[in-house]
């Protein structure tokens, strides 16, 4: 049985800021340098490494404000755990710096098998704790069952998804150094 979620394990949303200019990416943990930023016709697609980190090396995003959604791929340094992980999030632009409000719930995307929504239960503890509004907790649950929709309709599939959402979402070739 699930506990009905508290101030305890709620935690305030996070806000990302890329600073396509200085090549920077600043997260709740820190700033990391950025190896590509690439503007879209759909928003802002992001490579980076990661360093030190226990289970990821690397991570490319697009950041797509019309769908309010974040489609990462992270490559990892064990086996595969998924392979695209979708924030629902608000994203902005301030000239050369854009502004990812993540909306806490996410959608991992096996793919061609199966999605499925993920961490309802931060979205509704923040909801309780008043982190996020009722509306944008609205608008999280409205984009993450629209996409997860959209995405059985596409057969899971990542590459038929972003057809029949007329996305182009390109992707450099998976890494395999270890950093």
């Amino acid at each position: 049985m699930q506990t009905s979620p508290s101030r305890e394990t709620a935690h305030p949303i996070k806000v990302e800021r890329h600073d396509v200019p200085a090549l920077r990416h600043h997260t709740n943990t820190g700033i990391r340098p950025v190896r590509t930023y690439r503007e879209t016709g759909h928003g802002l697609y992001v490579e980076r490494d990661f360093y030190a980190h226990p289970r990821i090396r690397h991570w490319q995003a697009h950041l797509l404000p019309m769908h309010d959604l974040v489609v990462c791929r992270y490559d990892f340094h064990g086996r595969r755990e998924h392979d695209y992980h979708l924030d629902v999030a608000c994203i902005t632009r301030d000239g050369g710096v854009w502004a990812v409000r993540d909306l806490y719930l996410d959608i991992i995307l096996h793919d061609g098998l199966m999605a499925e929504i993920v961490d309802t239960d931060e979205l509704l503890a923040a909801r309780e704790a008043d982190f996020i509004s009722e509306r944008e907790m609205h608008r999280a649950v409205a984009v993450a069952h629209h996409t997860l929709a959209s995405l059985a309709r596409a057969h899971y599939s990542l590459r038929e998804w972003q057809q029949e959402q007329h996305l182009t979402l390109d992707w450099a070739a998976r890494q395999t150094a270890s950093a």
